[in-house]
């Protein structure tokens, strides 16, 4: 009694035997190859213009390189200067005073907007509250810091000239190493605060209703309804904005170049910015590529850590 090998092909026709089953390996082979031939532009350009940098990067950083001469391999000294180097541990520190406050500011803001928007309105408001808060994160970054150079600034600003009519101020916005990165700070919260909405606004959305019904019930106020119900229900929206907040805020480089160069000193003067002064104006490229693989690491360090944090305060549900 001989064996049989039923199947179906792609159009539901079933075949049997080993012509049956050879026609569906061919189809399967045939899928496969059109699924790669999909895929086959995007690790492309993921091969080279991101891994391929990465892997060039790293590979420089244990050099001496200036474009003219060869590479030439000095092991680990570019990163023994970059761990010496003053305007280096400067540039991190401010980095990371940057992450912290931008982070903050950002999701607290989109949080209350994306909280507030949900409230009972007509749905033509509600659409255009989400498209005036979005609207600055397709707006160029140069032409924002360009406008927030202008209304920061310390002699004819219009921030200055209406805390002047309020008998405060004038702030030296721009131009107070204490006040600078902060200064930038706003400028950055103000672009990317409405992608952080958006998030938050969908997250809020998926919250069963019927929850916050039974809070009403149970007269439980306002606050408890937040700290009891929303963060902890949208805690993993929480946890993808951290990510992408400081993923983003350690590469910032366009705010304070146009806003601030860096300045005062170097009070608002970025780890990115550095790696561009040191590889592209002094033609450093062995020693910049040592501070944007330490940049690297932070990165993998700081994501790691949200992720391992996140294991006691994220609720999926």
């Amino acid at each position: 009694m001989s064996t049989r090998t039923e199947g179906l092909t792609s159009v539901g026709t079933p075949v049997t035997g080993r012509a049956g089953a050879g026609t569906l390996a061919l189809q399967r082979r045939g899928e496969a190859r059109a699924a790669y031939l999909f895929i086959l532009p995007t690790l492309v350009g993921f091969t080279l213009f991101v891994a391929g940098p990465i892997i060039a990067a790293i590979a420089l950083a244990f050099t001496k390189y200036d474009v003219i001469q060869a590479p030439q391999v000095v092991g680990l000294a570019n990163f023994r200067e970059a761990l010496n180097d003053e305007r280096v541990r400067t540039s991190f520190h401010n980095t990371i005073v940057f992450v912290i406050v931008a982070n903050a500011l950002q999701i607290t803001l989109a949080l209350a907007l994306a909280i507030g928007v949900q409230r009972r309105m007509p749905a033509a408001l509600r659409t255009f509250f989400r498209t005036a808060f979005f609207m600055p994160i397709i707006t160029s970054a140069a032409s924002i810091s360009i406008v927030f150079g202008y209304m920061l600034n310390k002699e004819f600003g219009v921030v200055n000239y209406y805390l002047e009519k309020l008998n405060i101020g004038p702030f030296p916005w721009l131009v107070n190493t204490h006040w600078s990165l902060y200064s930038v700070a706003i400028a950055y919260v103000w672009q990317h605060v409405g992608f952080t909405f958006i998030l938050f606004s969908a997250g809020l959305g998926n919250i069963n209703k019927e929850l916050y019904e039974a809070a009403d019930l149970d007269g439980v106020g306002p606050w408890t309804r937040l700290v009891r119900i929303t963060l902890p229900l949208l805690s993993p929206t929480i946890l993808f904005t951290t990510v992408i907040g400081v993923i983003n805020a350690l590469q910032i480089f366009d705010q304070p170049t146009v806003m601030t160069n860096g300045g005062p000193g170097d009070s608002s003067r970025t780890v990115v910015m550095v790696i561009y002064d040191v590889a592209f104006r002094s033609l450093r490229f062995g020693y910049g590529s040592a501070i944007a693989v330490i940049l690297f690491m932070l990165i993998l360090i700081f994501t790691g850590l949200q992720f391992l944090v996140s294991k006691r305060f994220v609720f999926y549900r």
